[in-house]
């Protein structure tokens, strides 16, 4: 995945969170590229300007907005790809926290299905953002099931635009939980750390200035998106 870096200030104003960066990008360049798909080589699949990933998120948030509250968790089941990216923003636009985890890995479910749950159970998640096959597969669907049930799946392709309409901006401040990231699981339960807007901020201005990044810079990364140094970098 590439991405023109998430430049935290536009002219001299300094965003306070992510969407306020998001908002401001679509505002001042929408037709830039925010972030493009590489599959099998140097070939683009796929790609996002600022201004599109603005309106899908919009409506990504709108649809979500009807359906719970602020501060809900919304786990995010993808391969790699740009669904993962229009969930993830939708999220923030929305005002809920998004729990980026790896798909269920059909081949060590005896080792992958227990963290999934895991991390369903602990983060107390509302929602799945899955892709199509994974809903309809009921074999992955009723492996993955919370200790109270009731959890909404979700396809991106259900979700028109026109939610966009219903969409209100969510109030946000550098010290409100952007999302949660999980720790590997590897050699204990997952734990998920709560990452705020300021410290993804924080974080973002430390590698634009020591990466001496510029509003064209491109960043590529190989790393997978649940990973914290793969979402965020």
């Amino acid at each position: 995945m590439t991405s023109n870096t998430w430049a935290t200030t536009v002219g001299r104003a300094v965003s306070t969170s992510l969407f306020e960066a998001a908002l401001s990008r679509a505002t001042v360049q929408p037709d830039s590229k925010a972030y493009a798909f590489l599959k099998d080589g140097l070939s683009v699949q796929e790609s996002l300007t600022y201004g599109q990933l603005h309106r899908e998120a919009c409506a990504i948030a709108g649809f979500l907005q009807s359906r719970m509250k602020a501060g809900a968790r919304v786990l995010l089941l993808y391969p790699p790809g740009l669904d993962f990216v229009r969930a993830f923003w939708g999220c923030l636009y929305a005002g809920v926290l998004a729990v980026p985890a790896p798909p269920l890995d059909v081949l060590r479910v005896r080792t992958s299905l227990p963290r999934l749950q895991a991390i369903v159970n602990d983060a107390g998640a509302a929602c799945i953002f899955t892709t199509p096959q994974t809903i309809t597969s009921t074999d992955v669907a009723h492996q993955i099931r919370p200790e109270k049930d009731g959890l909404l799946w979700i396809s991106l392709d259900e979700i028109g635009e026109d939610w966009g309409d219903r969409w209100t901006p969510p109030n946000t401040s550098p010290d409100h939980v952007a999302y949660l990231q999980y720790t590997s699981g590897s050699t204990s339960a997952p734990k998920g750390v709560m990452v705020t807007h300021g410290n993804v901020i924080h974080h973002a201005e430390c590698i634009t200035r020591f990466g001496c990044y510029g509003p064209d810079s491109i960043v590529l990364s190989w790393m997978p998106h649940f990973h914290d140094y793969g979402l965020v970098q």
